[in-house]
């Protein structure tokens, strides 16, 4: 590589970080992610999203105006062949406080989960439930997930096509059972830059056997289907991501999002005399509808 193409991929690297820790920055102050005082878990998998994560709100810590802490927390689910010591070593390199939880999930996941199945259901609960314990016993009043822009759309897409929902993940929720805040920095980021970001770091990534390595899951189907429009329609991922923060819930059909039923007309409504007008209900629900057109012709003539 030249001294020229050097400097060139200098200032393409530079850039995509500085447009990495914009984007986190932004969704933290769009919807209060972290405050004065938090203790912020960074849930570390081994994924690239994570250390990307951490990565971003390490150097943003630097330079907030507000003090938190973070401490780096994984869950070693007791996989056969898992290299347990990667990323304690990682982690103390980078002078970063941090937990392992010990927890033999893998064996659960086995034992219940029918051979050819997809686990990644299961083993989400089950290392959600670990997290949050641990989150609650330890004074944590932040949980911060890898969870970027794309999967936030593959989600909205799973629960459109397979759950009837319109559904996705917020960059910021309260568990279930109100112990918990659970936040997503990486909300407005895009898979391919944390991509690039592993790589630019050289993180020592650690694969997951449980999920990813499974073929034909739902969430894969997806993910192909939105690089394809990548590809052929660069900017559409994005606006769909942005529709999900911009909902008119009149212009959709839950009625326990707008109050259809109590809608009125607010105007006057001037009615012109000469234009015939009836008393009669229109008939919204006709009954004995004809059916063919022969019936139909029947009926007029008749």
């Amino acid at each position: 590589m030249s001294a020229i193409q050097a400097r060139k991929q200098q200032y393409g690297d530079n850039k995509l970080v500085q447009r990495l820790q914009r984007q986190v920055g932004r969704a933290i102050a769009d919807f209060s992610m972290i405050e004065a005082g938090d203790r912020v878990m960074v849930c570390l998998s081994g994924g690239k999203d994570s250390y990307a994560l951490l990565d971003i709100l390490l150097a943003l810590q630097a330079r907030a105006p507000i003090d938190f802490s973070l401490l780096a927390v994984n869950l070693d689910q007791k996989q056969p062949g898992f290299p347990a010591h990667v990323l304690p070593g990682y982690l103390r390199r980078q002078k970063v406080d941090f937990h392992i939880i010990e927890q033999d999930t893998y064996s659960v996941v086995q034992r219940v989960v029918p051979a050819g199945k997809t686990t990644c259901g299961l083993c989400s609960r089950l290392r959600r439930g670990a997290l949050y314990q641990f989150a609650a016993e330890h004074g944590i009043s932040k949980i911060a997930l890898g969870h970027h822009l794309d999967d936030i759309v593959e989600t909205l897409f799973l629960n459109l096509f397979y759950g009837g929902k319109l559904k996705a993940m917020p960059p910021k929720l309260r568990s279930d059972d109100g112990r918990n805040v659970v936040i997503r920095p990486l909300a407005y980021c895009r898979e391919r830059d944390l991509q690039r970001l592993a790589e630019l770091r050289d993180f020592p990534l650690i694969p997951c056997d449980l999920c990813g390595s499974q073929p034909n899951l739902q969430r894969q189907a997806i993910k192909q289907q939105l690089q394809q429009w990548d590809r052929q329609y660069p900017g559409r991922v994005e606006n769909i991501f942005r529709a999900i923060g911009n909902v008119q819930p009149s212009q959709l059909a839950d009625p326990s999002l707008f109050d259809f039923a109590s809608l009125q007309a607010t105007a006057n409504v001037n009615v012109d005399a000469s234009m015939p007008c009836s008393s009669a209900p229109l008939p919204w629900a006709l009954q004995d509808q004809p059916e063919t057109t022969s019936e139909l012709h029947n009926t007029s003539s008749g």
